[in-house]
């Protein structure tokens, strides 16, 4: 399998630093979190480039432009890994307790999830609504993906030059929902090519357990700078 060269970085976009509101309905909670500047991928990690840095001989997962999905939390954790290795960085992710808890090393420069905070941060781009613009011009949707998902990078990008934020799939992030309550259960972002309309926005949080797999739930990366 072709090795990635260690000076043909994965494209980013670079996000200013900045501060975001996030809320949980659920508890009728509100708080705010200051964010550094952070890289983050334009699109979705792609079936084509998923099988170069994991190396899987699926024919479904060979030269296809489309996200990537049925990603569980772990299978998204261990690309990352795999491709902070490609690129000799250092890993984000390392596990304990027996592989059962994964822990964020915060001083590794390696490819990462994007915390909850980061992703919607980063899909208002500056906006303050629910979307950063109308739904047909940004995103697959249940009301025109036809039943499925769509090549990266064809509808209209936000401000800050990212696709897909909203549907084509779901993105998976770091954080967990509500350890409290939901004990492992992680966040994950966006509404997908499945969703009605209301469920594509910034601001809609759905959640499960990490090594849940579906057919509409990706994920994108993220690196600190």
């Amino acid at each position: 399998m072709a090795q990635l060269h260690p000076r043909e970085q994965y494209p980013m976009v670079t996000i200013p630093a900045g501060r975001v509101k996030l809320r949980d309905d659920r508890i009728k909670k509100t708080w705010t979190v200051e964010l550094d500047s952070f890289g983050l991928s334009p699109v979705p990690v792609t079936e084509a480039f998923y099988s170069v840095v994991m190396q899987t001989r699926e024919r479904r997962l060979q030269g296809s432009n489309i996200p990537v999905a049925n990603i569980s939390w772990y299978d998204a954790i261990h690309f990352c890994n795999a491709l902070s290795r490609q690129f000799g960085l250092k890993e984000c992710y390392f596990a304990a307790d027996g592989g059962e808890q994964i822990h964020y090393d915060r001083e590794a420069n390696g490819y990462r999830l994007p915390t909850e905070a980061e992703w919607q941060y980063a899909c208002l781009a500056g906006t303050t609504g629910y979307r950063y613009g109308e739904l047909d011009d940004i995103a697959w949707y249940h009301g025109n993906s036809e039943g499925r998902t769509h090549a990266v990078g064809v509808k209209e990008p936000n401000a800050w030059g990212l696709f897909d934020m909203i549907g084509n799939v779901w993105e998976w992030c770091w954080d967990q929902y509500d350890p409290l309550v939901y004990g492992s259960y992680r966040l994950f972002r966006g509404g997908s090519w499945a969703e009605e309309a209301r469920g594509c926005g910034a601001t809609c949080r759905r959640r499960s357990h990490p090594a849940f797999k579906i057919d509409d739930l990706g994920f994108r990366v993220a690196r600190s700078i």
